[in-house]
């Protein structure tokens, strides 16, 4: 038996730099600064163990806003959709709270 094949694209595979960011309550996160797809070999700036973990889903880094915002992560599997646009939008599965903070 073979498993099926997906035909939607992963989520990922639709964002692009510059995209705004929204978690799932709609708040804003911030901006991609890079997309790396599921299987990469970069590394991102995360604690070891996570790191792999984002590198075989997947990740997104943000540049973050608000007071003493830094960069963050998040993982391909956390996106839900991505809404075309001039930037666009990516909303994610989860909070700003939940987000991957660059060490």
């Amino acid at each position: 038996m073979h498993p099926e094949t997906p035909t939607e694209p992963l989520p990922i595979a639709t964002v692009n730099v510059g995209m705004t960011v929204v978690d799932r309550d709609g708040d804003e996160a911030g901006t991609v600064t890079a997309v790396q797809m599921p299987g990469t070999d970069v590394r991102p700036d995360v604690v070891a163990g996570l790191a792999e973990e984002l590198m075989g889903a997947g990740y997104i880094r943000i540049d973050g806003t608000g007071f003493l915002s830094n960069d963050t992560y998040s993982g391909g599997d956390q996106i839900s959709k991505t809404v075309e646009g001039d930037p666009g939008v990516v909303e994610l599965r989860v909070t700003r709270g939940d987000l991957h903070r660059a060490t």
